[in-house]
């Protein structure tokens, strides 16, 4: 048995810097060779997070947005066609996964997400190697999640461009308590940077805020994918509602009861939760918020780019008193 680190266990030690100003580093990255995000952020397919107006807004500040699958497919051609800079969208691995495929090449779709809970899965591999067949280099496909590096290397080696890592990380995500089964986010990155695969690694799950993503970069992620930082926006789907004097959004995880129940019209084994998250306003102001942190943490290894990041970033472990004293910990005094 050996020990886990998630993202709190860990800080970055500061380095030498000589950048006089943020302007000067780079935090982009390509996704495929003719396709470079300038902010290497991607948003979950979720129906709480990503249709098309998150999708525009995102691609406008420079990342990329996955739209969800848990509609029918003319629904989910009519979201793309609202928005043709729209480039991203999930499909599952079962059903209708085939014809909801080639409906969204045809409607421009270039990045197709197989989006399912355990991606080291042979449904994931038959569909990795039946799309790759039908559309061979036209296409990018994104798999997963995945948790360990053997599991990313077999995404890679059957047809993945690039490769959702974390299982069971996710804000309301109940998949450990429920099946016992996970690694801590920030292990799996770390784990699964060691591969001499092509494969891009998307980290995904147990990302709370700008100095996790920085963690998750100089790990070893090319992106991150983010679901709770930006539900409970204006660009997210659902209402605004008020209680008391406070404003919310709906959040869920999709294998919650509620969200299974929707889609599906059954739930089962549910490994999810469905809350309210208060009302955040406009995602774009997040997104530049986190492209502003993310340049000061390269700029705190004195670093101009994520390659050369990744190079240098020294990680040290902390003790709870550590986590403690890393918070804004006025208010427990």
């Amino acid at each position: 048995m050996h020990k886990s680190l998630s993202f709190d266990d860990v800080l970055l030690e500061p380095k030498y810097s000589d950048i006089g100003s943020r302007s000067e580093i780079d935090i982009g990255n390509h996704l495929s060779e003719t396709a470079y995000l300038e902010l290497p952020v991607i948003s979950s397919p979720m129906d709480t997070v990503t249709e098309d107006e998150m999708a525009w807004t995102i691609y406008e500040e420079g990342g990329l947005g996955v739209l969800h699958r848990y509609n029918t497919i003319e629904e989910q051609i009519t979201l793309v066609n609202k928005r043709p800079g729209l480039k991203a969208a999930a499909i599952g691995v079962t059903g209708d996964y085939e014809e909801r495929a080639y409906a969204l090449f045809d409607a421009g779709i270039n990045y197709l997400c197989l989006d399912v809970a355990h991606g080291h899965h042979v449904l994931v591999k038959t569909a990795l190697a039946k799309l790759r067949n039908s559309f061979g280099d036209k296409i990018h496909l994104m798999a997963g999640n995945v948790a360990t590096l053997k599991a990313f290397n077999d995404l890679a080696d059957w047809g993945a461009d690039s490769i959702r890592v974390g299982i069971g990380g996710g804000s309301i995500c109940s998949t450990r308590i429920n099946t016992g089964h996970g690694v801590p986010t920030f292990q799996s990155i770390h784990d699964c940077s060691y591969s001499d695969r092509d494969a891009k690694l998307i980290a995904d799950g147990g990302i709370k805020n700008s100095g996790d993503i920085v963690k998750a970069l100089a790990a070893g992620a090319d992106f991150v994918m983010l679901g709770s930082m930006l539900a409970g926006t204006d660009e997210s789907p659902g209402e605004i509602f008020t209680s008391g004097n406070k404003k919310y959004k709906v959040y869920r995880g999709m294998a919650s009861r509620s969200a299974q129940m929707d889609w599906r019209g059954q739930s089962s084994s549910p490994e999810g939760i469905s809350t309210t998250i208060p009302y955040k306003g406009s995602a774009a102001d997040i997104l530049r918020d986190i492209a502003g942190n993310v340049r000061s943490g390269f700029s705190y290894t004195g670093t101009r780019d994520l390659r050369e990041f990744q190079s240098k970033a020294t990680f040290l472990s902390q003790t709870p008193a550590g986590q403690l004293e890393s918070s804004t910990h006025i208010l427990r005094k």
